[in-house]
């Protein structure tokens, strides 16, 4: 009756050694370290870098625990921050020759002491959050002004092109705040312009008004494309600064929206705030423009005679010379997608690159009247330009999809992907709210919110053993499985923990004791009524379950709530609770009865159980054959 086959005890086993596993690495703690990436898209952080970082350090008689290669960064982990902020400076010295022109960021951080046959096997520890580890935090104000008009000045453009190709004569195309003004001469070139534009721009109303002799069309943006042009424009931004700060290996960074115009930034285990900095301003803007073949700009790049007027001269990845003119054809704005690939025909590496309508549009003139000219694409950041690329026209380009070829590798055909991809800023921003979280008030948090749960754990534990004896004994083991496995599945989703989660994790103990305690109570209800202790046990594990059922899945249900409506600190709190309501059920119920089926399950006359005071009514004493006491 209560007995567990033994695939069900190998159940318990195997998640007893997977929560032990993967719960072990939290428990080594962080140590400090130095970690080197890119200042710059076009600069790679690969084993040369290590090689000098590791010489660099040799020289000056630092010997690092561990220094290795991880993603596109080189981290360095010592004992004692002592050592960390000298390896910086020494880092520093030997990867930044020049301090206004940096190629790499040098920064501290923070990394896993776990060891490397635990990481080998996907045993990594939680990420911690910024009230937990430490770090920087920013508030970055979006300009909203500034996205539209750039917006309005994009309309200005189309409708320019429009009204070309239509063969609309017109008196200027300018730009009023958010309004977009034609000025025409006549009644029926206001009409044919009015119609074109309420036909191929929607998002604009048209009025017109009289200009001395002519007219004056006035194409306003609708209130409701202003909305979308602000969300696309804030959603592009956290996008872009999403990919910049992966691409710098930060763990598990939070990009928040906060209002309709401000972006949160939390970096855990920065401590660095210029640092810090220097990452949110390496976000980049892309531009294409024409490469200028003039024998005065040929001159120029080869250094005999000084820039064209309306050209400028960039270097590319080569430390090459490339003279381009000023105009701008397309922004990062105009592209979708940009992907390595191999050529059809000769099977050389490649860059595939996907423009939007209006992108495709302006490409494809371009390149029809630029037949065997080159045309470079150019990163900027911080201001300065660097040309990724800059390949030779072959042919008209159609249909918004480019292919860019010559001398590439497939690494850098990889990588240039990987810049253009990056894409810009919809819009500027400045930092309006920073602060800086040290190591040592995280660690207090940790400590604190440790001993909450730890505490709360062997409070519940003492009533438990005291009111249900042996039953509370199992209970007790069950509740700590349940934390064991909470911390094991948060630990291989590699969720990120805050100080919410903890509160979370406490109230996961409240929950968890609760269903034991229904199960311990139906079972004293079942001797109560003269069941026989087995069968008590039995019937009590099976009528409590469903309640159990009920009550959890209530709890979930709010949980899911919080989950799917939350934002910030309350999802944190939300994932937590749902998954600790999961392994709660597990341990209550499956874990615990398998205790008690091994414990008494093989006894075939058990008199009692150490369940603790089993009160019964008066004058139904003789019912009752279980009593106070351990059992026999």
């Amino acid at each position: 009756m209560n007995r567990y086959p033994v695939w069900k005890y190998a159940i318990i086993v195997i998640a007893l050694l997977v929560g032990v596993l993967y719960t072990l690495p939290n428990f080594f703690g962080e140590a400090p370290a130095v970690q080197v990436s890119s200042a710059k898209s076009t600069i790679k952080v690969d084993n040369a870098v290590l090689e000098k970082v590791e010489a660099a350090l040799a020289g000056s008689g630092l010997k690092p625990d561990v220094l290795n290669l991880e993603g596109n960064s080189v981290r360095a982990r010592f004992n004692t921050p002592d050592e960390q902020l000298k390896a910086k400076d020494v880092i520093q010295k030997a990867l930044i020759p020049d301090a206004e022109d940096p190629a790499y960021i040098v920064a501290l951080n923070l990394v896993s002491r776990s060891p490397q046959w635990l990481s080998a096997i996907g045993a990594n520890p939680m990420y911690l959050g910024l009230d937990l580890r430490g770090g920087v935090h920013f508030m970055l104000q979006v300009d909203m002004e500034a996205a539209l008009t750039k917006k309005a000045d994009s309309y200005a453009s189309d409708l320019r092109t429009m009204l070309r190709d239509k063969n609309i004569r017109h008196g200027g195309v300018s730009r009023d705040g958010n309004t977009v003004e034609i000025r025409v001469r006549d009644e029926a070139t206001l009409t044919a312009a009015r119609n074109l534009v309420v036909d191929q721009l929607p998002d604009l109303t048209a009025t017109s008004v009289p200009d001395g002799e002519g007219f004056k069309l006035r194409a306003t943006i609708k209130p409701e494309a202003l909305r979308k042009v602000q969300e696309q424009a804030l959603k592009q931004n956290m996008v872009t600064l999403h990919n910049r700060i992966n691409e710098l290996g930060v763990a598990e960074p939070v990009i928040q929206q906060q209002g309709l115009d401000r972006i949160v930034v939390q970096l855990p285990g920065v401590q660095d705030t210029a640092k810090a900095k220097d990452i949110l301003g390496r976000t980049a803007t892309l531009e294409v423009r024409m490469v200028d073949e003039s024998s005065e700009a040929r001159g120029a790049e080869m250094g005999t005679g000084p820039v064209p007027f309306g050209a400028e001269k960039y270097l590319d990845r080569n430390s090459q010379a490339v003279i381009v003119q000023k105009q701008v054809v397309l922004t990062g704005e105009n592209l979708t997608d940009a992907q390595p690939g191999f050529d059809g025909q000769t099977q050389e590496p490649t860059v595939n690159l996907v423009l939007d309508a209006k992108g495709a549009r302006i490409f494809k003139d371009i390149t029809r009247e630029n037949v065997g000219k080159r045309m470079a694409i150019i990163l900027f950041e911080k201001g300065k330009g660097e040309v990724v690329t800059a390949p030779v026209i072959r042919s008209e380009i159609g249909g918004g999809r480019v292919q860019i070829s010559g001398r590439m590798t497939t690494v850098e055909a990889n990588d240039t992907a990987l810049l253009l991809r990056a894409g810009s800023l919809a819009a500027p921003m400045e930092i309006i709210e920073e602060y800086t979280i040290g190591p040592s008030l995280g660690a207090d948090n940790i400590s604190r919110g440790i001993n909450s749960v730890v505490w709360g754990l062997v409070a519940i534990a003492g009533f438990m053993c005291v009111y249900y004896m042996f039953f509370g004994v199992i209970s007790t083991i069950a509740l700590s499985v349940n934390v064991l496995l909470l911390l094991a599945i948060l630990s291989m989703l590699q969720a990120t923990l805050t100080l919410p989660g903890i509160a979370a994790m406490a109230l996961a103990l409240g929950v968890a004791i609760d269903s034991n305690v229904l199960i311990n109570e139906r079972i004293r209800e079942e001797l109560r009524a003269g069941a026989s202790p087995q069968a008590a046990i039995h019937a009590g594990y099976e009528h409590a379950w469903h309640t159990i059922l009920d009550s959890n899945v209530t709890t979930l249900i709010a949980g899911l709530a919080l989950l799917a409506f939350g934002s910030g600190v309350v999802r944190g709190f939300a994932v937590v609770h749902c998954i600790g309501i999961l392994t709660s059920m597990f341990s209550a119920v499956f874990f615990s009865r398998g205790l008690v089926n091994l414990w008494y399950g093989r006894r075939k006359r058990l008199q009692s159980l150490s369940i603790g005071q089993v009160w019964k009514p008066e004058g139904d004493e003789h019912r009752s054959v279980a009593s106070r006491g351990t059992s026999n």
